[in-house]
């Protein structure tokens, strides 16, 4: 990790680790960011985080209103055997919509952790991504 300050006058890690849950903070030291390159990596991620947190939510959408729509039809066309699929189809798309939500604020917690102890976390896939924006390996 590179010691020091961040171009935002925070200690690299801690600008790091504000980054995961204030994505403003991470564009921010994205734009800024020169010379800091554990700062720079950790802005990078986070905001790849962001853009496929925001696309999984596009895609649940689609795929509620779609399942919607076909258990509307069910449930019109079976009568009571289509309305219990709807029901089985509405608990599993609830379970989805609790589960994700919960999922991506417990890596947004663990990235901000492990970013705050000066560790160089790369997740699975966006780390490689952010690797190659940032400029190198940030260690």
């Amino acid at each position: 990790m590179d010691s020091g300050k961040s171009a935002l006058g925070l200690d690299g890690n801690l600008a790091a680790a504000l980054g995961y849950p204030i994505t403003i903070i991470a564009i921010i030291s994205l734009v800024m960011e020169k010379e800091n390159r554990f700062v720079r990596f950790h802005a990078v991620q986070s905001v790849i985080m962001l853009v496929a947190w925001i696309v999984v939510l596009i895609v649940l959408v689609i795929i509620s209103v779609v399942l919607g729509v076909i258990v509307g039809a069910a449930a019109s066309a079976a009568g009571s055997a289509g309305g219990i699929i709807g029901l089985l189809l509405w608990l599993i798309t609830f379970l989805v919509w609790l589960v994700l939500p919960l999922l991506f604020l417990a890596i947004l917690i663990f990235a901000a952790v492990k970013a705050y102890g000066g560790n160089y976390f790369k997740m699975p896939i966006i780390g490689n991504m952010a690797e190659k924006f940032a400029g190198g390996p940030a260690s």
